[in-house]
């Protein structure tokens, strides 16, 4: 069964998103402001999951905003900020893991760049994040996605935890949705390898 892609906006709060965008592209700070405090939470989740560090997660969130306030009236397509957003978030992360491999050349112990296990994270971690990285499941996700060629896994994250569209995958990696769509397929059919994934993402692909 193909992955489905009906992770789309209510109508009434695609128009208002829209309009925020539209505004803050003229320089309204407000607008950006709302844009912010709606994004927050999902830029964070996207950047923790990935470097697992809360700190090092909190000061990428801030940059990603600063980022994207900077360069807010370049977006062209208002319907496409999300997508817009979520291309500035990879690539300062991508920056991030480039720089934390090169410094591991030269300090083979440094506390401050070292992942923080998801059981140490902060008691400011929101909550529902900190019960979903403790389950067991995403333990079991977390050693498959391991396993995968690097656009798979990202294709499958962007997808499926931070439930983005095939449209706004294609948006973020720079691909066309056909192969956003055969990388997809090609990290399914690993999961259902898994007996312990095959029920659960027979459910979340129908």
């Amino acid at each position: 069964m193909a992955p489905s892609d009906n992770t789309q906006p209510s109508p009434s709060t695609s128009t208002q998103l829209i309009a925020l965008v539209n505004q803050a592209r003229e320089g309204n700070r407000s607008a950006f402001t709302q844009l912010a405090d709606k994004f927050h939470g999902d830029i964070f989740r996207t950047v923790y999951y990935r470097i697992r560090s809360q700190v090092d997660a909190e000061d990428i969130t801030q940059d990603v905003f600063l980022k994207a306030f900077q360069k807010v009236s370049s977006v062209k397509d208002a319907t496409k900020f999300r997508s817009w957003l979520y291309s500035i978030t990879m690539n300062r992360i991508r920056d991030f893991q480039r720089k934390k491999r090169f410094r591991s050349l030269f300090k083979k112990e440094d506390h401050n760049i070292e992942s923080e296990p998801v059981e140490a994270a902060g008691a400011e971690q929101p909550e529902a994040l900190e019960q979903v990285l403790k389950k067991d499941f995403w333990r079991q996700v977390g050693l498959i996605l391991e396993r995968l060629p690097k656009m798979e896994r990202e294709v499958f994250l962007l997808r499926f935890f931070d439930q983005l569209s095939i449209k706004e995958i294609a948006g973020v990696l720079k691909k066309n949705d056909s192969t956003i769509k055969t990388h997809l397929y090609r990290a399914l059919a690993k999961f259902r390898k898994e007996p312990a994934m095959r029920r659960l993402l027979t459910e979340v692909v129908q």
